[in-house]
């Protein structure tokens, strides 16, 4: 006869809510009784003999009595023991829990989908950029859009004549309000988005496109698919004041370190370089403080390390799929991991030793690194198609991501955002653009 299925709820009786009914023991050894173990033990054990001396066999008695009056056992239990000592000296469960770190909660789904239409699928451009204004801006296509994390009110800024388009990058100022758009005819223009006007145009540094931007103060650093890396000071007129040379194919990362001493720069050539800011010339001397070789593909994906200053992790294309961390002081290598997939950005949490990678075929995700242990954290799954471009906001909780499928993504993956304040009115009103471009799916 076949044997009947049952729930597996219906396998076990209900636990008693009761001091019976418990499964752990622990000895209280204040309860315990020493001097009565030996006797039990010996004496208790001894077989009976005939006492014939009344005075020895009422001696005898009366220590009996002595010994075992109100005793049942030797060893004595008890419930798990309180802390000795709490933070505050307080038997109180609630206060007692307040030292306990609680663990963060990770969401694993996006907090808003927004439509992203016409956006560029290409590897090795930048078109996401978080500004300090807490102004998140977009390329799609020619046009540059920008949305106001603080209202969520979008508007557009501009759209390339299309003679000069598509836009190829785009890098807030850390004023939060100078945006940055490299061109694909190799022009960079400089825009004041208070105002939507446009401040000047860079010509003369690139012959072809410009796909990555960095800002250092005054300083624009810009690189081009011609493998030069720019140097431009936006306060004067002849704006070109350095030049670093070194790749031999396009410069698709650049990033400046936290002090804006080191420039570290990474290329379709699979080579990653550092420079440091004193060093840029005009001439064609090559003057890089460190050069890594260890990638296989291009590596466009920078990140210095907010906590460790000569720490910067880099992460290599479709035919390589690691992410290598360098101590760019000494050149050495200090760990590369394999990933699985192409690493397209990384970003690195400003609140935790976290690191975030956002990545390609044949997931799509993004994942949550523990550092040093590089132990996944979470990963991130919604994006149908690679994950190109990511930005962090200025608080540093959520993240932005934007994938070839054509959305843009919003993840509170670092941390819950502190609530909103009443902002008081802009003298400019951004005004809501086509609907299907602040659509929330």
């Amino acid at each position: 006869m076949a044997q009947a299925w049952f729930p597996l709820e219906e396998h076990f009786l209900p636990r008693k809510l009761s001091k019976e009914n418990l499964d752990r023991f622990i000895p209280n050894r204040s309860a315990m009784d020493f001097d009565y173990a030996p006797y039990a033990l010996t004496e208790g054990r001894k077989p009976k003999v005939e006492v014939t001396s009344a005075s020895r066999k009422a001696y005898m008695n009366q220590l009996a009595e002595t010994m075992n009056q109100n005793r049942t056992r030797i060893l004595a239990f008890r419930n798990k023991p309180k802390a000795l000592l709490s933070s505050n000296h307080s038997d109180s469960p609630h206060e007692q829990s307040k030292s306990v770190k609680r663990r963060r909660y990770i969401p694993q789904n996006s907090e808003k989908i927004l439509d992203a239409p016409g956006i560029v699928d290409d590897f090795y451009l930048n078109l996401l950029d978080w500004g300090s204004s807490n102004v998140l801006a977009l390329a799609l296509g020619h046009s540059i859009y920008l949305r106001d994390a603080s209202s969520d009110s979008t508007s557009m800024l501009v759209t390339i004549d299309e003679e000069k388009g598509p836009v190829t990058s785009i890098n807030w100022m850390q004023d939060g309000c100078t945006l940055a758009i490299g061109l694909d005819n190799s022009e960079v223009q400089i825009w004041d988005s208070a105002s939507n006007s446009q401040l000047r145009t860079l010509r003369g540094g690139h012959q072809t496109r410009v796909g990555s931007l960095a800002w250092n103060n005054h300083i624009l650093t810009t690189g081009g698919r011609d493998g030069k890396i720019i140097n431009n000071d936006v306060r004067i007129r002849s704006s070109i004041v350095g030049s670093y040379l070194g790749h031999t194919d396009e410069v698709c990362g650049l990033k400046w370190s936290e002090s804006g001493k080191q420039l570290a720069s990474g290329g379709n050539d699979k080579v990653v370089h550092i420079w440091d800011r004193s060093l840029a010339s005009s001439n064609s001397t090559r003057k890089w403080l460190q050069r890594f070789e260890g990638h296989t593909a291009a590596t466009k994906a920078l990140a210095w390390c907010p906590f460790q200053a000569n720490l910067l992790a880099t992460g290599g294309g479709v035919g390589d799929r690691t992410i290598k961390f360098w101590n760019t002081h000494t050149g050495a290598c200090l760990n590369s991991v394999e990933t699985g997939s192409q690493v397209c950005s990384l970003l690195w949490s400003n609140k935790e030793r976290e690191l975030l990678s956002s990545h390609g075929f044949t997931q799509n995700q993004l994942t949550l690194w523990k550092y040093p242990s590089m132990l996944k954290i979470a990963e991130l799954n919604g994006h149908t198609s690679r994950v190109l471009y990511m930005a962090q906001s200025p608080d540093g909780c959520t993240v932005a991501s934007a994938a070839g499928d054509e959305t843009l993504r919003l993840w509170n993956v670092f941390g819950v955002p502190p609530p909103k304040t009443t902002k008081k009115a802009a003298p400019k009103a951004y005004l809501q653009i086509f609907s299907h471009v602040n659509c929330i799916r």
